[in-house]
């Protein structure tokens, strides 16, 4: 059963101190704030997260393509893709699933959140004839192709997709789903057997974030790949296989920093190095030895704009250095297809 409404007393009378285990998305706020990050990661202004030029281009791209998705969000009323059944909520709840599952039957408006995504970018990328190419092909998906899409990018299966289309098809899943998740009672969301699955649609994580402000003060989520929710799972613990015994964080750092000369200066001078605000630990992966496997983290506290899916997709070098290490990436960004995730 779910529990019932709060009279506004009781609600006063809550312990205002507690974790917030879920935040929920605002798309209509998202989407506009990750395509700004997206252009700013594009034009290497992002310290703590170099971008190379091969990968500025794709970024850009892909700032275009979440800015489509903010105008898309614009033109939908609040309930623009209705919630499952009460029913099917109730027995999801009951049985500790997530309410918004991404398996099994997708709502019908998703494939009109695409054609409008497809819009919105062609508009904005008149000049460029091999992209006006790609969605003109997009456009050509049978109805029966385009369910096989999402079912590959929602599955994170290697095949039933064009790695160059995947983008797209998740761009619009996306936008049904975080639109969907922003109506939802954050009590039909019940914590899940496991807390690496998303309990709003049972996705795996993109990233980690550190938040900062109010109660979520210090405290990490893991912020979901498809309908950006994000919930709670403490620190130092593996994202992956839960475990806590090998975890550890790598960075990068500039090549010109010092970081021993630095801390000597400032005991020097009788003072403490002052962290905050730390381009070398805005974007860390966090590596677990017990799964070598790895999954990013980015800290607001050194970076107030972060964002964890496009944070993930600038920091490609970050990927290339620990797999070198040995550590398999946990899964994929939804705005790049390079291949099977671990």
């Amino acid at each position: 059963m779910v529990q019932r409404l709060l009279e506004p007393g009781e609600i006063e009378s809550l312990d205002h101190t507690a974790i917030p285990r879920l935040l929920l998305p605002r798309p209509a706020e998202l989407y506009a704030a990750r395509a700004e990050r997206l252009r700013q990661l594009a034009t290497n202004s992002i310290k703590g997260i170099p971008v190379d030029e091969a990968l500025a281009s794709y970024v850009g791209l892909m700032a275009e393509l979440v800015q489509a998705q903010a105008d898309v969000v614009k033109t939908l009323p609040p309930a623009g893709v209705p919630l499952p059944g009460q029913e099917l909520m109730r027995v999801a709840h009951e049985h500790n699933m997530p309410p918004l599952p991404v398996t099994g039957a997708r709502p019908a408006e998703w494939r009109a959140v695409f054609a409008a995504i497809l819009d919105r970018l062609e508009a904005r990328v008149a000049g460029q004839p091999q992209l006006l190419t790609a969605l003109d092909a997009l456009r050509g998906l049978t109805e029966a192709q385009l369910e096989g899409a999402a079912d590959a990018v929602l599955g994170e299966f290697a095949e039933g997709i064009e790695p160059a289309q995947a983008p797209f098809v998740a761009a619009a899943l996306q936008v049904t789903w975080s639109v969907m998740a922003a109506q939802l009672d954050e009590r039909w969301a019940q914590p899940l057997v496991t807390g690496t699955l998303c309990p709003v649609c049972g996705s795996h994580p993109v990233a980690s974030v550190i938040r900062i402000g109010g109660q979520s003060q210090g405290y990490r989520y893991l912020h979901c790949a498809v309908c950006a929710s994000e919930w709670h799972m403490v620190r130092v613990k593996c994202s992956c296989c839960e475990a806590n015994s090998k975890v550890a964080y790598q960075g990068l750092t500039a090549a010109d920093a010092d970081p021993v000369a630095e801390n000597v200066a400032a005991a020097k001078e009788g003072k403490m190095l002052n962290k905050a605000n730390d381009p070398t630990r805005v974007a860390r992966a966090e590596t677990c030895d017990e799964c070598h496997s790895y999954r990013k983290i980015f800290n607001q506290e050194h970076d107030y704009n972060v964002d964890p899916l496009a944070d993930d997709l600038a920091s490609l070098v970050l990927d290339v250095l620990v797999s070198e290490l040995g550590y398999a990436r946990a899964s994929g960004n939804p705005l790049l297809r390079l291949g099977t995730p671990a």
